[in-house]
């Protein structure tokens, strides 16, 4: 067995049995203490990540649901006021005249066109006959929100519909 020597020059914390100048050896930093990788500001970029993943279909969940809403607001207006109008008219083609552009109108105002919905319009025997009457059946395909018309068709969500029935009145 050797014994230990300490050379000049050897200062303070050097071991024994070491000579010339002392080795460090690096000690690990704050981040590698226990094994792990620095994560700071990791739980802010996974959590943009996440609310940005989920938030999306949550808003486009809303956008649709809130088209089909205003879609069955339109379709009800609709029938109703083209009922209402067609009783009022002098004549059969004033009545069916007034009567689509009472829809035009009331699809419009919701930001639906005329191409989009179908009207149909019955009356229970002749039309504007003193007791009779009128039948007005909107249907309208509710396009999904932002999604373009492919080939001259939209991507329908929904088809919505409405009737309104009129009675004629007997005294006109």
């Amino acid at each position: 067995m050797q014994p230990c020597r300490r050379e000049a020059g050897a200062g303070r914390g050097s071991s024994p049995g070491r000579s010339g100048s002392a080795r460090r050896v690096p000690r690990p930093g704050p981040d590698l203490r226990h094994g792990r990788r620095d994560e700071r500001g990791s739980a802010v970029v996974e959590f943009v990540f996440l609310g940005v993943l989920l938030l999306v279909p949550v808003v486009y969940l809303v956008l649709t649901v809130g088209r089909l809403q205003g879609g069955s607001f339109a379709v009800v207006g609709a029938a109703d006021q083209a009922a209402k109008v067609f009783v009022d008219a002098p004549t059969p083609e004033d009545a069916d005249t007034r009567a689509r552009e009472a829809v035009r109108i009331a699809l419009a105002d919701f930001g639906f066109t005329e191409d989009q919905a179908a009207v149909d319009i019955t009356c229970s025997t002749a039309c504007l006959a003193p007791g009779s009457t009128v039948t007005v059946v909107v249907r309208l395909d509710v396009p999904l929100p932002l999604v373009p018309a492919v080939a001259g068709t939209d991507a329908s969500a929904a088809t919505v519909d409405a009737a309104a029935t009129q009675l004629v009145e007997r005294f006109g």
